[in-house]
């Protein structure tokens, strides 16, 4: 709880630093703030924050899950001074409601309650529904962000009424005792619908289909650094709290609640690289591409071990930092050439090879190619679940090798169209060229080497 206690006086500190200089040193701040909290997270809690273990702990593995999310987000910060160039008057605003986003997710990772849970998805919802919409001169924009706020509030709803269902039946909202009742009482009606509906709403925040209306229309109109924080950060305290409440909470009714999880899975993967091939904006062709990591990600749920937890945080890792790298390259495209096309990208290997490179790393990473972070978390996903749901690995297998057609439309435009050419590209600034070689080098280096994980977040 200390590393939320300073991320969030970091995000207030942020905010009313807007008042001086039209928050040019928000940024700053923030980064600051996040690189003491990254450091924070490597030492155990204070014995203070005990006294508050009925309802939040922060364990090993809200520590590790905690370590990706701010790492991801000082990454995302570094590269914020380029994007948020028309931003100026309001930046301030928009690093502190990043940074509020944040404080739910570390909520949602230590949660023992399912108050914590409806509270920690609030927090890490509500500054999103406001930065869609903080391009305020552009309709797509605010179309974005209130599509985004509509449909964010119908599934709130849902999450509420399945809590309630639960608590009617179980009578306590603490997690140990809704497993110990589901395994006691595995037919009970009311809880069982009640798992269910937390399920869709759940399936809802990663982007499951049918639940994924809302991301296309979302990731295009909302401010390119804003929708890498929401596929990158959002997804990883999203799936991970999806992950924990449905094997905590509910193992008891298991069978139940993975057949509707395993038809949501098939159709995600087919349905999202379907119409990942048809599209023409990059922006728009990325949003479906996170909807089908949706998919991947959720083979965790079947074959589980002991490495279940791992393999996910290695694979919400291996994608998070992709993301961060082709959105790197995409920021870059949108702010110079005002457009995100295919065509926005010919050339890009010649004027901007770092971008270029680190774009292409970063798509083969998330197709899954060998030598990259992508491939071994696939690889982990696959094996494990391959004797328990063979149907649904086939289905992940061919998805993934469609997802490589699209993927490859980017990359051929970077390298092998000819693109206007600039009589003298002006140089790569400083931190983007420090984010594109890291996102880079992490990306190859987990590929060839996956201990490589453990080591930069110091697993034991």
């Amino acid at each position: 709880m200390t590393v939320l206690v300073v991320i969030f006086l970091t995000a207030v500190v942020a905010l009313f630093s807007g008042t001086y200089g039209k928050g040019k040193f928000s940024r700053n701040i923030g980064i600051l703030g996040l690189g003491l909290a990254f450091g924070g997270s490597f030492f155990p809690d204070s014995f203070v924050f005990q006294r508050y273990a009925s309802m939040y702990i922060f364990g090993a593995n809200a520590a590790l899950f905690s370590k990706i999310s701010i790492l991801i987000t000082l990454l995302i910060f570094i590269l914020s001074d380029f994007s948020f160039g028309s931003h100026r008057s309001y930046q301030s605003e928009l690093y502190a409601l990043m940074l509020f986003s944040l404080c739910g997710g570390i909520i949602l990772f230590g949660f023992q309650n399912l108050i914590i849970v409806f509270l920690g998805i609030e927090i890490l919802s509500i500054p999103l529904y406001v930065m869609a919409g903080s391009k305020k001169t552009e309709l797509r924009s605010i179309e974005s962000s209130l599509k985004y706020f509509l449909i964010g509030a119908f599934v709130t709803g849902f999450l509420l009424f399945g809590i309630a269902l639960v608590y009617g039946s179980v009578g306590s909202f603490d997690v140990y005792r809704i497993r110990t009742y589901g395994e006691i009482n595995p037919l009970d009606r009311g809880y069982t619908m009640g798992a269910i509906l937390i399920l869709s709403a759940l399936a809802f925040k990663v982007s499951l289909v049918p639940f994924h209306m809302w991301s296309p229309d979302v990731y295009q109109g909302t401010p390119s650094i804003i929708t890498a924080f929401m596929s990158s950060v959002v997804k990883v305290a999203a799936f991970y709290t999806f992950f924990k409440l449905m094997t905590l909470c509910f193992p008891g009714i298991f069978s139940v609640w993975i057949s509707v999880l395993s038809v949501l899975v098939i159709v995600t993967l087919l349905v999202s690289n379907i119409m990942g091939l048809v599209q023409h904006n990059v922006k728009r062709m990325l949003a479906y591409s996170s909807i089908s990591h949706a998919g991947y990600l959720s083979i965790t749920f079947f074959g589980m071990t002991n490495l279940s937890l791992y393999i996910l945080a290695f694979y919400l890792f291996a994608y998070a930092i992709s993301t961060v790298g082709i959105f790197a390259c995409l920021t870059w495209v949108e702010k110079e050439k005002g457009d995100l096309s295919l065509k926005a990208f010919s050339g890009l290997g010649k004027t901007r090879p770092l971008l270029a490179v680190t774009a292409a790393v970063s798509l083969f990473s998330m197709a899954g190619i060998p030598i990259t972070a992508g491939f071994i978390g696939k690889l982990g996903l696959f094996s494990q679940a391959i004797r328990t749901s063979p149907l649904v690995i086939l289905v992940a297998v061919l998805g993934s090798a469609v997802s490589i057609a699209y993927y490859l439309k980017v990359i051929r435009a970077m390298f092998f169209s000819a693109g206007y050419t600039e009589k003298k590209a002006p140089k790569t600034s400083l931190p983007y060229t420090i984010v594109a070689l890291f996102t880079t080098v992490t990306i190859v280096v987990m590929g060839v080497c996956p201990d490589a994980f453990a080591f930069l977040f110091n697993l034991r």
